[in-house]
């Protein structure tokens, strides 16, 4: 439909509008439209399309967005903001303070602590996801009987809610009357301090989140390796190449593009995983477990009186980095060929 509308705008042009009949006539056009306005004509239905989806965005997350950066640059707290007691209506007086908030937590070993713990956990999450993912869609992609069953029950994880698999697995870690310690208990070892031992703690959210975003990986995996042609895997078992052979040459670089963006996607929604940390240890035992956007939710509805204005630095930070990772992952995907 876009071409036929871009059709019908030159048309609509006239005489105008024709560049043989500019060249002719040695006069220059005066109206010509510009890269803007040629691309709104040509695709003013996509763009239509797209704008009530775009107004609603900017609503929802636009303004909020503004709003934290704004609160970012003041000392807003729960003692200065605007609010109402009773009859009394109290105005806001807190004060914009510039940089003072970025380089206060810069500057703090605190979100350093947290900016490291947030990296090894988003880097471990993502890699054993990847891998489990990986594994099991080869495994699904062959022909098996009860291979259906199999495949919805891998998926299964990801149609649960993730809190209710989140408090699942807290009962499975109970140190007194889990499965996991009865387990232990009943073969002849000592219970372990699942979520009350900074180490095991670590350790239970990254295998907690890993079970979450498996199916993730798994669905769009198996998805790629569906899409690679048969032939291929036919001709290489004709050369004599092995099993590992084919996995490397043909299936790995086969789901370079399905990987490049379920890795992105993993990465920022682990690193802005919530759910997990706050369901399972809420961030201990004391902040072991706390990542960085645990902690600026802790800073703005937890610690009293509440700062919103830090908390609205951390969150700025969280999405400057973000930004930086996906521009970063993006360029290297492009140096490697990819279109991405």
């Amino acid at each position: 439909m876009a071409v036929e509308t871009g059709q019908s705008v030159t048309k609509a042009g006239g005489t105008q509008g024709a560049p043989g009949r500019a060249h002719r006539t040695g006069h220059k056009n005066p109206r010509t439209p510009g890269r803007l306005h040629r691309a709104l004509a040509t695709h003013w239905y996509a763009w239509s399309m797209v704008a009530p989806v775009v107004a609603v965005i900017g609503v929802i997350i636009g303004y909020p967005l503004a709003r934290g950066v704004w609160l970012s640059f003041t000392d807003a707290n729960e003692a200065n903001v605007e609010r109402t007691i009773g009859v009394n209506h109290i105005p806001a007086t807190y004060e914009h303070v510039g940089l003072a908030n970025y380089r206060a937590i810069l500057s703090d070993g605190v979100f350093w602590d947290r900016l490291g713990w947030t990296v090894v956990w988003t880097v471990s999450c993502v890699a054993l996801s990847f891998a489990l993912g990986l594994a099991l869609a080869v495994m699904l992609n062959r022909t098996f009987k009860g291979r259906t069953l199999y495949r919805t029950a891998l998926v299964l994880p990801w149609a649960v809610p993730a809190f209710v698999s989140v408090f699942t697995w807290r009962l499975l870690f109970n140190e007194r009357s889990g499965l996991f310690n009865e387990l232990l208990t009943g073969a002849g070892f000592d219970g372990i301090s699942w979520l009350n031992d900074p180490t095991w703690a670590k350790i239970s959210v990254i295998a907690v989140n890993v079970w979450v975003g498996v199916p993730f990986m798994l669905i769009a995996l198996l998805g790629g390796l569906q899409s690679i042609p048969g032939d291929l895997y036919e001709a290489a078992e004709m050369d004599g190449a092995s099993p590992w052979q084919r996995f490397r040459h043909i299936t790995l670089p086969g789901l370079r593009s399905v990987s490049s963006t379920v890795v992105l996607l993993s990465t920022i929604w682990t690193f802005n995983m919530f759910p997990v940390i706050f369901l399972l240890t809420r961030g201990g035992p004391g902040d072991a477990t706390e990542i960085l956007v645990t902690y600026a939710y802790r800073l703005s509805f937890v610690i009293s009186p509440r700062d919103y204005s830090t908390s609205a630095a951390w969150g700025v930070l969280i999405l400057l980095l973000l930004t930086l990772v996906t521009a970063a992952y993006r360029r290297a995907l492009r140096k490697q060929g990819d279109t991405w």
